[in-house]
């Protein structure tokens, strides 16, 4: 809400006391509610006038310009050139000098206009700031004139309300009492305990007529409308409503229309209750009822829009016709306009959820939606009607029928709350003592009794229904007291000491290993598309993912059960922005459905690179990524991770999405774990990514799974003997076959075995190929002999050959 520091200042003696409104506004949000800003409509603004406008003549080289002699002192006139339409002599209007700064920063110079002086310019309300929402549309196209009061010479800000400063409040749901200048001066008053000054205007009935003899008023369910009251205003005249109203609504961000729709919004503001006025001859009878919307209902609100209602909807109508929607916006039929003579005011509290329902369905929020959904002070529904009789008898020459017509009402009697002194102490952490915590709730006018040294009856009244329980009570000690004053203290901890869980240990130490080897973490959304969450499984199903009811885009309807694709959103992210070596990894759940209501979760880590590792230098050309490197960065991970089982990879060409012939499933102690290979290409298109390759693992199986005793060994200082050979096989045999038996077969003292080249041409055998390796022995605790290698080499050659028919060249 925009608050205005003037009308504050009106009821309350901040001036007079010296608190500046940026005070009052820092005050306001380490008490009450938050704050978005503080300014004052004349920021930014220099060097604008009033001026009288004492000869308009049409320009000689225009069809639309004026040649305005206008004077801005007692003894200076200046020419000034304008293409207002509704510019004319003998006007007070307002003027930006020579040299002057206007709306978005604009210097107003000295020159020529189609051959004429022009020294300044005269300016519309939009010139000088205000927003298109606020001019009046009166206005719109042309110039404002000022009150024939106004001084020649004078700054325009005083005239224009432009000299107050705004505070606007940010104001949370619960506090729906502060959405009105009598809910900030209550609370205010408290503050600074300063004297309340709010002053109510009482209506005087000055029409013969009963108002229960003009209309009627009913409401169908007791929810709809809790309360419901309605006043007749004769003989009303429409026009433009006083400045000092207009300035009071353009700084609240609401647009002057006319003397009553303008009072109704006066009050708004002023109390925090929404008002309605309908046009009593437009109404087809005279019978309100408030009822529900009948399926299907149509009605025009008064933003010229058709709109079609749904059962849950609340509607006002006469004679079965919808003239409302109650508590949201009016209806065209029976607005008030420039032939209106007789008014219907409307004071009503509706149910706030249904408000909120068909305000967020028919995208209507109002000022006065706003109110309703967030609660109306009961204690001033009747006030505020009263008082908006008042000022159309004062300002609209209206007559007041005797009566007012009530729906439906309901009492909304204050409750008691009873509170310790010892309990306060304990939850606030203070030592305040009774006469403190008396005094705090005679600052809120809460009504008090003592019961003894320690207990306290607080009688809570009904405008701040947002109090119910002790604890609310405990906030406003503690914030009447000041937050500032409470003592810092320590937070009370256990003795036990805190630390990971080892299941938190392993999370953290997977994440570390892989940023280690040149990774960068990746979060992606856990939400996806249908199709991409059922790609890049581990182990295929044929469930279908978990769907959202109410998705926020068709880009997140699903739960994913996989990683691999939400890495691929991110690499084309990157890519589509120029850049080429992307390594990206993620850690997180995925939700694998199970049959039953929830999914089964768990936590996996996928991996997905392409460009290449390590970038371009002086003496090092980039490479590639490739299955290997790949490969390597999962081996390393598993290694770190000490994972003490057998890793495979085996081939795999099951997963369409990825590559056939670069693909292999990863497995631990043969049982299905990940997989590891280059995206299709087709999908790869479809993702609109580059040549990528990608890994998932199922982290439940590593962290379940057998781990290596930490152990360190000496490093030997004794020499190593190497041996390679050379076989010929068939294009069948893996070097996991070969690898397996040279290990088994390679005696004690064999450490490390090598492939150092791979061959298969035109100098084979059809069905070929050729596979050289280098083993490694050495003994921890003395030399080698020439002869134990040979024999453990020889034993290797033997198997070899026996086991797959190699041949040693």
């Amino acid at each position: 809400m925009k608050v205005s520091y003037q009308w504050l200042d009106k009821y309350l003696p901040l001036e007079q006391n010296g608190i500046k409104p940026a005070e009052l506004a820092e005050k306001l949000a380490r008490t009450s509610v938050d704050i978005n800003s503080v300014s004052s409509p004349s920021d930014g603004l220099k060097k604008i006038i009033v001026g009288y406008v004492e000869e308009c003549v049409p320009h000689p080289d225009s069809d639309h310009m004026h040649v305005c002699q206008v004077k801005i002192s007692d003894d200076e006139t200046v020419q000034i050139v304008c293409g207002a339409p509704n510019v004319q002599a003998g006007k007070k209007v307002i003027v930006a000098l020579h040299g002057a700064r206007i709306a978005d920063n604009v210097k107003i110079k000295r020159g020529k206009i189609r051959g004429e002086e022009s020294d300044g310019m005269l300016c519309a309300l939009q010139e000088i700031g205000f927003s298109e929402k606020i001019a009046p549309k009166d206005y719109e196209e042309g110039i404002w004139f000022l009150p024939d009061d106004a001084k020649i010479g004078d700054s325009v800000f005083p005239y224009l309300g432009m000299d107050d400063t705004i505070i606007d409040t940010d104001v949370t749901p619960n506090r729906g009492d502060m959405l009105s200048i009598y809910g900030n001066i209550n609370d205010l008053s408290a503050i600074y305990d300063l004297p309340n000054n709010f002053v109510s205007h009482e209506v005087t009935e000055n029409a013969d007529d009963q108002a229960s003899d003009m209309i009627s008023a009913k409401v169908a369910e007791d929810e709809l409308a809790p309360v419901y009251k309605l006043r007749v205003i004769k003989n009303v005249k429409i026009a433009e409503s006083p400045l000092w109203l207009q300035i009071r609504l353009w700084n609240s961000g609401i647009r002057p229309i006319n003397n009553v729709v303008d009072i109704t919004n006066y009050i708004l503001l002023k109390y925090g209750q929404p008002l309605h006025s309908f046009d009593y001859d437009k109404l087809p009878n005279h019978d309100i009822l408030v009822r529900h919307a009948r399926e299907g209902e149509k009605i025009t609100t008064l933003d010229g829009n058709e709109q079609e209602l749904k059962a849950q909807d609340i509607v006002v109508t006469a004679d079965d016709r919808p003239m409302a929607l109650a508590g949201t916006m009016g209806g065209e039929d029976s607005k008030v306009d420039d032939h209106t003579t007789t008014v219907v005011l409307e004071s009503a509290i509706f149910n706030s959820v249904m408000v909120r329902k068909q305000a967020r369905r028919l995208d209507l929020h109002s000022e006065s939606s706003m109110r309703f959904e967030r609660g109306i002070n009961p204690e001033t529904v009747e006030t505020a009607l009263n008082e908006a009789a008042y000022w159309l008898k004062e300002l609209a020459g209206g007559e007041v029928a005797k009566g007012i017509v009530t729906g439906n009402d309901h009492d909304y009697p204050t409750h008691d709350i009873e509170l310790s002194l010892n309990k306060i102490n304990a939850v606030l952490g203070t030592d305040i003592d009774m006469a403190t915590v008396q005094n705090i709730f005679d600052r809120l006018a809460f009504q008090t009794a003592q019961q003894d040294d320690d207990k306290i009856v607080v009688t809570v009244p009904a405008r701040r229904w947002d109090i119910s329980l002790p604890a609310d009570l405990y906030e406003e000690i503690a914030r009447l007291y000041g937050y500032d004053n409470i003592p810092s203290t320590l937070p009370v901890m256990t003795r036990n000491l805190g630390g990971l869980t080892p299941r938190q240990k392993k999370l953290r130490a997977s994440r570390h290993a892989l940023e280690g080897m040149g990774l960068n973490q990746a979060i992606s959304y856990s939400l996806t598309t249908v199709d991409r969450a059922k790609q890049f499984e581990i182990e295929a199903t044929d469930v279908e993912p978990m769907k959202l009811d109410y998705p926020m885009s068709s880009d997140h309807v699903a739960t994913r059960m996989n990683i691999v694709s939400g890495l691929l959103n991110d690499i084309a992210y990157n890519n589509a922005r120029k850049v080429e070596n992307v390594a990206l990894y993620e850690q997180g759940r995925v939700f694998i459905p199970k049959g039953g209501e929830r999914p089964e979760e768990q936590e996996h880590v996928a991996g997905a690179v392409t460009g290449s590792l390590v970038a371009d230098s002086w003496n090092t050309k980039g490479q590639s990524v490739d299955f290997y490197q790949l490969k390597g960065i999962v081996e390393r991970y598993l290694n770190n991770m000490a994972v003490a089982g057998k890793v495979e990879f085996v081939a795999d060409q099951s997963r369409p999405e990825m590559h056939p012939g670069r693909t292999a499933n990863i497995l631990l102690d043969g049982q299905l774990i990940g997989f590891i290979g280059q995206v299709h290409p087709n999908t790869a298109k479809e993702y609109k990514i580059p040549e990528t390759y990608v890994f998932e693992l199922n982290l439940e199986e590593l962290l379940a799974a057998d781990t290596r005793d930490k152990h360190y060994e000496h490093i030997s200082k004794y020499p190593e003997v190497t041996r390679d050979i050379a076989l010929l096989v068939d294009d069948t045999v893996t070097n996991a076959d070969i690898l397996a038996i040279i290990n088994r077969r390679g005696g004690a003292f064999l450490k490390d075995v090598h492939l150092f080249d791979v061959y298969a041409g035109s100098h084979l055998p059809k069905g070929k190929k050729s596979m050289a390796y280098t083993l490694t022995y050495q003994d921890d605790h003395g030399t080698l002999k020439e002869e134990t290698v040979n024999q453990a080499f020889a034993k290797v050659e033997k198997h070899l050959t026996d086991e797959l028919g190699a041949e040693i060249r």
